[in-house]
């Protein structure tokens, strides 16, 4: 998983978006956040949002699009597919997060459980704007560290145990 020296190396804190070019490795740490990792085959072009919650409470209009919702945060990655040229079917699209972060999480309502709105909501998303959802990582406990290497399309996902510091 070694990068090349001329690679660019970015970490997402959550309500971040990236979009580059295959000389880009782009990494996150989750909790109950979710991150969509997007790539192109054949540009080796693609991006990562981290967001932390479906949609903005009160959205005012004019406002600019925030990272921080899932919403917002597919809109980015329109406006560079848009940018690029390039249509939603083309890309490989992958799904990570939305882990329950304490134990009292089990017996929470849907409506009340952060992780599983954030879950619908990724998984919404990616059909309302046309991708097509090539794996997935979702739900269960505790935290995840995901990189996407632009140059291949790969995604590392190595998993932390709820109580193990880190994630959002």
């Amino acid at each position: 998983m070694p990068a090349a020296p001329d690679v660019l190396e970015v970490f997402l804190a959550p309500g971040e978006f990236w979009f580059g070019d295959e000389k880009t490795r782009i990494r996150t740490l989750l909790g109950s956040c979710v991150a969509i990792t997007l790539w192109h085959p054949r540009l080796r072009i693609g991006g990562m949002c981290h967001y932390m919650l479906p949609h903005r409470p009160h959205a005012a209009a004019g406002e600019p699009l925030d990272g921080r919702y899932g919403d917002e945060a597919m809109e980015l990655f329109v406006r560079e597919l848009r940018r690029s040229g390039t249509a939603a079917p083309d890309y490989h699209v992958k799904l990570f997060g939305g882990g329950r972060m304490f134990a009292h999480q089990h017996a929470a309502s849907r409506h009340a459980d952060i992780s599983a709105r954030n879950m619908d909501a990724g998984r919404e998303l990616v059909v309302r704007h046309g991708f097509r959802l090539h794996a997935h990582d979702m739900g269960g406990e505790g935290h995840r560290n995901v990189i996407l290497d632009l140059w291949t399309g790969d995604v590392w996902l190595k998993r932390a145990p709820r109580g193990v510091q880190g994630g959002s």
